[in-house]
């Protein structure tokens, strides 16, 4: 890429919730679909639930405090100082939409937006660590960024989070990048995320650069079948690829969200 990274900390997704209008249907739904269980919060810190997967912690759902919000997923990116990393978010052409705040002894987190206008947080850890599980079902497996401005993007993110965006394109219009920290190779054991192009065909000209967020499940028909059972619908069907069976769903509250079982990757 050739942007500098200004000293920049490795990173990893680290965490997601979800915000939605109502918190219990939202219960219903991921429990039913994924076999999640719930905590209430810490009251002080309002009503935030914490999901839970066979007692480890995988996600967390939040009520929104205005109608105007986007009822969505937010996936967050991990840093060891929030305020550097506000700080660099400017820099680097992004935008900080709230904090960095702390969130009582748990961490400090901030919600930024990339120059391509996708929203995403960061999390300092402190008592929060993050997800307990992950890349095993019921857990977070993956995420990607969906923007309209590839380049300006896979700059920003190696900038600020010293990421190196590795471009998969290989014509017939697909464009499509996955990252690794600086200096890694291009393997599975070291992406951490990935950025596609939002074309014409394929996304109307209203829809906001966006994260999507996936989750792994042990057979993805299986998982958009029961979506469906639940009030939740099926953006785009289940198809194959290189990394496993996965499917866009959207919940029943307007959520989209991806599924993927990487035990049907092809060549296996």
């Amino acid at each position: 890429m050739g942007a500098a990274t200004d000293g920049a900390p490795r990173t990893t997704p680290c965490w997601a919730d979800v915000t939605l209008p109502d918190v219990e249907a939202g219960k219903r739904f991921y429990g039913g679909l994924f076999g999640w269980t719930f905590e209430q919060g810490d009251p002080e810190q309002g009503p935030y639930v914490r999901a839970l997967h066979e007692g480890a912690e995988v996600a967390a759902l939040a009520p929104k405090p205005d109608g105007r919000m986007p009822t969505a997923w937010c996936v967050y990116f991990s840093s060891p100082d929030a305020e550097a990393t506000a700080d660099g978010i400017r820099a680097a052409g992004g935008q900080v939409v709230t904090g960095p705040s702390r969130v009582g002894g748990y961490g400090t987190l901030l919600l930024a937006a990339d120059p391509g206008g996708a929203v995403f947080g960061v999390w300092q850890a402190a008592a929060h660590r993050g997800f307990g599980k992950r890349g095993t079902p019921g857990a977070y497996g993956w995420a990607e960024v969906y923007t309209r401005e590839p380049e300006a993007v896979d700059a920003f993110y190696e900038r600020v989070f010293a990421l190196t965006a590795h471009d998969l394109g290989g014509g017939d219009g697909f464009d499509y990048a996955v990252w690794t920290p600086a200096g890694e190779p291009l393997a599975p054991e070291h992406a951490v995320g990935g950025r596609a192009v939002m074309d014409e065909s394929s996304f109307p000209a209203a829809m906001p650069a966006h994260f999507l967020v996936y989750f792994v499940v042990a057979d993805c028909d299986e998982a958009c079948r029961t979506a469906r059972r639940l009030g939740g619908r099926i953006r785009r069907e289940a198809r194959d690829s290189p990394y496993g069976r996965f499917a866009v769903l959207t919940d029943d509250q307007g959520a989209d969200f991806a599924v993927v079982d990487p035990a049907g990757a092809e060549g296996r």
